[in-house]
């Protein structure tokens, strides 16, 4: 747990930081082209809290601006949520969670620099343990964006195979015009 409060004040830190540094217009232009890298912390919420308290996130998101405050989304990468450590007789060391996510979305600015967002795929899980199967996933979420970076919170529900959970997901990412 004190290594989560540490990730969340340096999470926290950052934003402080980037949103005192720069007030640039929204980050992707119409008819523009964008690029950015995220990383993802992510709490698991539901049943996945049975087998994870914790994971981590690469996510690759490619952003076409359709007109200068909305902006259509490619969003893919990693999911590692990390496994517990059941306790018994004897103990039990859950598998690590994970999924490679591939969702499209919408990125709507309402005011300057701050988004609403929507995006809806496909997940696919990786470990035969929980049956490789592939969740529908919905996610709603809110953030800040300027020219570089791009500082986002969201609910991303999983469905699928008669299981449904989610995750909270903290996005910290650097971008760049194409």
């Amino acid at each position: 747990m004190k290594k989560m409060t540490t990730l969340v004040a340096a999470a926290f830190t950052a934003a402080a930081l980037f949103l005192g540094t720069n007030a640039n217009a929204q980050s992707t232009p119409k008819n523009a082209l964008r690029f950015g890298i995220g990383a993802e912390a992510l709490l698991p919420t539901g049943n996945l809290k049975n087998a994870s308290n914790f994971g981590l996130g690469i996510t690759p998101r490619l952003q076409y601006g359709v007109a200068d405050n909305l902006a259509l989304t490619l969003t893919s990468g990693f999911y590692n949520f990390f496994g517990k450590e059941l306790s018994g007789s004897p103990s039990v060391k859950v598998p690590a969670y994970q999924m490679v996510p591939l969702k499209l979305g919408v990125k709507a600015f309402v005011s300057q620099n701050v988004y609403l967002s929507g995006e809806v795929g496909a997940g696919f899980e990786t470990k035969e343990y929980y049956g490789k199967n592939t969740k529908l996933i919905a996610s709603p979420g809110i953030g800040w964006a300027n020219q570089s970076w791009d500082l986002g919170a969201r609910y991303e529900n999983f469905s699928g195979q008669s299981n449904s959970f989610g995750t909270i997901g903290l996005r910290v990412a650097y971008g760049f015009g194409l």
